[in-house]
């Protein structure tokens, strides 16, 4: 499949009526692992991505490390993959738009970038920028527009919900493919929110948010774990070495659905 044919592909399943759902990777492994239990296209967490290389999540890991993340994973698996990006690695649009390039070189067919604390002008000429390189690459590039004001509590409680209907506007006038609201969890404003934006909407696991079922119900169209499965393998790592580190028991570590030979089955060979 050709890297146009998984952006196509990748586009089609956010057409709906079904949720597309995407337990976000973290390396090579993990892509292979999450795509044998069903996923139809995988994403990155650049939080996760950033912990398992030993960095802190907020634009700390080096890019050169991050595009050889996504490469690993978009050879390793046979769906589409999305890239996390941060911010694009850019304090402007230009540099944006080069960074775009490097990742789509890379294999991703579609990017997540957010605006965080910076204006929201500054990611609509990041959109502009980086839809025009990938226009020049040749690929029909998806862009998922985070919205940082649920999820950063970048206005009061009471604005929050317009303001994140004005930025979305200002997004999907910038050649954004869809809006992702994280930290939104209320069903009957995300019903109003897949009303009140043009794109399709992207929600993140959280705490209180509703089942997939509801979210498929009201319109949603795409649903990421975000760092939810990375820092539950973290957990679930602590544990299992503290009660080693305790007894040494090997029972604990032979535990699960896999077995050596089942994960090796899964890798690329050579």
């Amino acid at each position: 499949m050709t890297i146009q044919d998984r952006a196509k592909t990748f586009a089609a399943l956010h057409a709906g009526p079904r949720l597309l759902i995407l337990p976000n990777a973290w390396d090579a492994g993990s892509a292979r692992v999450i795509e044998s239990a069903g996923a139809t296209a995988i994403a990155t967490s650049s939080a996760a991505v950033a912990w398992a290389h030993g960095y802190a999540d907020g634009q700390f890991l080096p890019f050169e490390t991050l595009l050889a993340a996504v490469s690993e994973i978009a050879k390793t698996v046979s769906v589409p993959v999305s890239a996390d990006i941060e911010a694009a690695y850019a304090h402007d649009a230009a540099t944006a738009a080069r960074t775009v390039g490097q990742v789509i070189e890379a294999g991703a067919v579609g990017i997540n970038i957010e605006d965080g604390n910076d204006a929201p002008d500054l990611l609509a000429g990041k959109i502009e920028n980086l839809r025009s390189a990938a226009a020049k690459a040749g690929v029909p590039l998806w862009v998922n527009a985070r919205i940082d004001t649920y999820l950063r509590r970048l206005v009061p409680a009471e604005q929050a919900y317009d303001e994140t209907v004005r930025r979305a506007a200002l997004y999907t006038r910038a050649g954004a493919s869809s809006i992702f609201a994280p930290g939104l969890v209320e069903t009957d404003a995300l019903a109003q929110l897949v009303k009140d934006v043009a794109l399709p909407l992207n929600v993140l696991a959280w705490p209180g948010l509703a089942d997939a079922a509801t979210l498929e119900r009201i319109g949603v169209r795409r649903l990421s774990a975000g760092s939810g499965i990375g820092k539950a393998v973290l957990n679930r790592t602590l544990e299992l070495a503290k009660a080693f580190l305790g007894d040494g028991a090997s029972e604990p570590l032979t535990q699960g659905p896999l077995s050596n030979a089942d994960v090796n089955g899964m890798m690329r060979k050579g």
